[in-house]
């Protein structure tokens, strides 16, 4: 038999085969459609069922309470400590800028790719007290660095809440850390001040004479 008959010999037989042939080996295992359910479909049913529980009015009374808990008392900023020595230094607030910067009326104030200190615009109007809350030590420190006006007192831990009913003066959180590590800051109390073009920053301990104002 030619190569060319053989060719045509087996499609033949392939195409010709009947259903006798195959069989029927059963399912093996459980089988499942292949889908996924939506996400809000979900959700809404989940929160169907809470609330023909009568939960999910109590989850949302959870929630609330969780809310205003971390408002009156953050978590605290970790790996910040007393002082024990005082420290000092010098902060440059340059950056490289990757936009243009203009005023609210247009005027170009600096140019992408230019260095730019914010100092040489706007001065810092007050200083920074940087302290834990919960000492109170160091809220008496704070408060004897300057008027409401002149210095804001920020939090690394505690509550402001608490500290603005009883001391009648506003306090700030250090949310996330953002200022702390910004400058640097690892211990408090510590102090932020605009010293001519730059930032100074000065961690103190208050068991020496150069914790005094």
């Amino acid at each position: 038999m030619t190569g060319s008959a053989l060719h045509i010999g087996l499609t033949a037989l392939l195409l010709s085969a009947t259903p006798a042939m195959a069989r029927d080996y059963g399912t093996l295992g459980v089988t499942w459609a292949i889908a996924e359910p939506d996400l809000l479909d979900v959700i809404h049913a989940r929160l169907h069922m809470l609330e023909e529980r009568g939960e999910l009015a109590a989850l949302n009374r959870k929630f609330v309470e969780a809310a205003r808990a971390t408002i009156e008392r953050p978590h605290p900023v970790a790996g910040i400590t007393q002082a024990t020595t005082d420290r000092q230094w010098l902060f440059d607030p340059t950056v490289m800028l990757a936009d243009d910067i203009r005023d609210a009326r247009g005027n170009l104030l600096a140019a992408k790719g230019q260095r730019f200190n914010p100092l040489h615009v706007v001065a810092m109007t007050h200083a920074f007290a940087v302290i834990d809350g919960d000492n109170n030590a160091e809220i008496a420190w704070a408060l004897k660095q300057g008027s409401p006006d002149k210095i804001w007192i920020v939090l690394i831990k505690g509550s402001p809440t608490e500290r603005m009913a009883a001391l009648r003066r506003r306090f700030w959180f250090d949310q996330d850390g953002v200022i702390t590590r910004r400058f640097g800051i690892a211990h408090t109390p510590a102090l932020i001040n605009q010293k001519d073009d730059l930032i100074a920053v000065r961690e103190v301990a208050l068991q020496h004479e150069g914790a005094q104002p």
